[in-house]
């Protein structure tokens, strides 16, 4: 019985859309699916996962494609026979990097220069043993599939600001004086925490490819075997909600002009949650009968079911009526709603005569709970869905 192959040639229409699929008989023991097509930038853009790994070919440099993976990542690779022996040698495929880090021309431009080398009759698989930092980063993304979105935002946030020139290195390239330098630099820039937060998710980077890839070391370790350390955490001094509430209030009075975004502020004042759980805040969670709202989505992963208090009630009635989802939207989000509050932290600190930052907000919250109320404990953390074994409740109250 004979085995049928159908590779596939696709080009991309001219209104950019999804691929014609044009059929070529081949010979072979498996039902395979393959793209041929010239790789720019948006035709690799384009491309879209499957449940199984599949690969585009250029059309013009033979050899080179893009692997796209089910997760949605998408690397450039070259296939070449190493050696002299024709299509006797064996067969290689060197990963160049992902394209999130490398443009589809630059990709060609170091296939190019691997085939080259392979058609003198070198290897360059075996040159190359350690991969990117791009690589590395997308592979540690891929494989959390249990992170929050959240989370994998603020990971690539991360990387953006402090490791975008690093994403083309290979990770045996990068040594510990490197990391010196950019735990520096992002201290300077950006602050201990971010700092912080920096160098352990390049560490993390490292974990799976030094054990794939042999007499790799992670820098980071070799930085704090060194004598390298990371900032102690330093919490903010927590005033009191006499001391910085009228502050605030004519802060964000003065300085926010967007009557949504004032709003979301106050939500934040008369319910103590985190900013997320109130920037995202959906009609649908809204009960107006009975007089509660509820957030599904929380940083401890139990739902919030909380009552719309007379002040509150107020609020929503101000932001009802919007065709809008949201409770706070924004007409020019990608999301839709209020996303980015963190600019204003400065004005109303100047205008009011008082710090200003929106976590604040709920240690106020949690200081008159405690402090004036006299609330039980457990009553305070249902509220604020802190989590029940760590009580650390008592140490967002101002003294």
């Amino acid at each position: 019985m004979q085995f049928i192959v159908m590779v596939l040639t696709v080009r991309l229409t001219p209104e950019g859309g999804f691929p014609s699929l044009h059929a070529m008989p081949a010979r072979g023991r498996k039902r395979t699916a393959k793209i041929k097509t010239t790789l720019t930038r948006r035709v690799v853009d384009a491309l879209r996962p499957t449940d199984k790994p599949w690969i585009a070919w250029d059309d013009k440099l033979t050899g080179f494609g893009v692997r796209v993976h089910p997760s949605g990542a998408k690397s450039f690779v070259v296939n070449y026979r190493a050696g002299a022996g024709g299509r006797a040698a064996p067969n290689r495929r060197v990963v160049i990097g992902r394209h999130t880090a490398l443009a589809p021309a630059r990709a060609r431009r170091l296939a190019q220069e691997l085939l080259g080398r392979a058609a003198g009759g070198g290897d360059p698989a075996g040159a190359r043993a350690a991969p990117t930092l791009g690589e590395a980063c997308e592979d540690y993304m891929a494989a959390g599939r249990g992170r929050r979105e959240s989370t994998q935002r603020h990971y690539r946030a991360l990387v953006r600001l402090h490791l975008d020139d690093w994403l083309a290195r290979p990770l045996d390239a990068i040594e510990r004086r490197d990391v010196e330098a950019l735990f520096d630099d992002v201290t300077e820039r950006a602050g201990w925490a971010a700092a912080n937060q920096t160098v352990c998710l390049l560490r993390a980077f490292y974990r799976r490819p030094c054990i794939d890839c042999e007499g790799l070391r992670n820098p980071v370790d070799l930085w704090l075997a060194g004598g390298g350390r990371l900032h102690p955490p330093t919490r903010r001094r927590i005033p009191t909600p006499a001391e910085v509430l009228p502050r605030w209030r004519a802060g964000i009075d003065a300085a926010v002009r967007n009557p949504v975004t004032r709003d979301a502020l106050r939500f934040g004042l008369y319910t103590g949650m985190r900013r997320n759980e109130v920037l995202t805040l959906r009609w649908e969670s809204v009960d107006a009968a009975g007089m509660t709202f509820r957030i599904d989505e929380t940083k401890t992963g139990a739902p919030l079911l909380l009552p719309i208090t007379r002040q509150l009630s107020a609020l929503l009635e101000r932001r009802a009526g919007s065709a809008s989802p949201w409770v706070f939207p924004s007409p020019t989000s990608a999301s839709g709603h209020i996303e980015n509050v963190q600019h204003l932290n400065a004005p109303i600190g100047a205008a009011g005569g008082a710090k200003f930052w929106f976590h604040a907000l709920r240690n106020c919250f949690i200081t008159v709970a405690e402090r004036n109320l006299l609330l039980p404990r457990g009553l305070t953390k249902r509220l604020v869905n802190h989590a029940r074994p760590g009580d650390v409740t008592e140490g967002y109250a101002a003294d």
